[in-house]
């Protein structure tokens, strides 16, 4: 059965969960099976998540592969449960596949943890060298390899934006995950943005949801305030941060153009979709012998910026004109 030709519903279940694609009828001998893990932050009924996983799967056939008849995947997407995370890690781990995708900063480490052998190919991590992934961009040297998002001096962008799109902004909270090296990194760089523009911020753990409510909840009775999401550990709770700025006003910059298309205001950050295309290329390399420690890992070329009128005008904003200008999509 060829995967194009999969109902909607079908595709969703394959995608979905901890689920993998069986093998077809007419399957090779499992030794010529190989196994390829997706280890994924986001939960199994997210759309980008899906998204995401088509796009992957769609690379590696356009690769020569073919799932149930040379090629074999075995998902666990975590929803952004790090106990599920840790759990799912080993559970991998444990298939001994022949690699395993890694999607999302705070992904990696527990994979990292539990070998070193395996092959791990990432994406969507900012600065895999000071967290400690790899040795350095260009000679991993080690198990690991993969597709950064971000530098963390681009953080700054996030501060500058949220105070171009809404000036009477002088209070921010930053949403960031504390415990990694993404959330320590650009919190800093927005923080150095931030003192240039006199803006107040007040950090955020992405973690605990209900003193993410609480915490949102008491930010916004003073006034003046905005937010900044940046993209470690967020993902899973986008719904949530979403809504509260809708429901307290607050003017809010993302770091990825699905947070807009769910009803952020304005993201600034790579295509998401670009990179999991791309890892389908090094796990085929790595498939066919290649180690990750020869595999560079590879940084965005372009950064795009989407505005959400609806949600700007559900604001009371105007949006500059020179802002609409530079976007490179505005959702109406």
């Amino acid at each position: 059965m060829q995967f194009d030709q999969l109902k909607r519903r079908e595709l969703i279940t394959l995608l979905g969960g901890a689920a993998a694609w069986p093998l077809a009828a007419s399957a090779q001998s499992a030794e010529h099976i190989r196994l390829v893990g997706i280890l994924n932050i986001l939960g199994p009924d997210d759309p980008e998540a899906q998204a995401r996983n088509t796009a992957f799967v769609r690379a590696l056939q356009q690769l020569g592969w073919a799932v149930g008849r040379d090629l074999k995947i075995e998902i666990r997407q975590v929803g952004g449960d790090l106990d599920r995370l840790r759990r799912y890690a080993a559970e991998l781990i444990a298939l001994a596949p022949d690699v395993i995708v890694s999607v999302g900063s705070v992904a990696v480490a527990p994979l990292q943890q539990a070998t070193r052998t395996i092959p791990i190919v990432f994406v969507n991590v900012p600065d895999p060298v000071g967290a400690g992934f790899v040795q350095s961009m260009a000679h991993p040297d080690g198990n690991i390899t993969g597709f950064s998002n971000f530098e963390y001096s681009m953080s700054g962008k996030w501060a500058e934006l949220l105070k171009q799109i809404a000036p009477r902004v002088t209070r921010a909270v930053v949403f960031r995950d504390p415990a990694s090296a993404a959330g320590i990194g650009e919190f800093a760089a927005v923080r150095s943005a931030a003192q240039s523009l006199d803006v107040e911020l007040t950090p955020l753990d992405v973690r605990d949801t209900a003193e993410i409510e609480r915490a949102v909840t008491e930010f916004a009775r003073a006034g003046n305030g905005g937010m900044i999401v940046t993209a470690g550990g967020t993902a899973a709770r986008r719904k949530l941060i979403i809504g509260l700025a809708a429901r307290h006003n607050l003017p809010s910059v993302y770091p990825y153009r699905y947070y807009a298309v769910d009803g952020g205001l304005m993201s600034y950050g790579p295509n998401t979709h670009d990179p999991i295309q791309r890892a389908a290329g090094y796990v085929d390399r790595i498939l066919k012998g290649e180690k990750p420690a020869d595999l560079p890992v590879q940084a965005p070329t372009r950064y795009e910026l989407v505005i959400n009128l609806k949600t700007a005008k559900a604001l009371g904003l105007e949006v500059p004109p020179t802002l609409l200008a530079r976007a490179d999509e505005i959702i109406e």
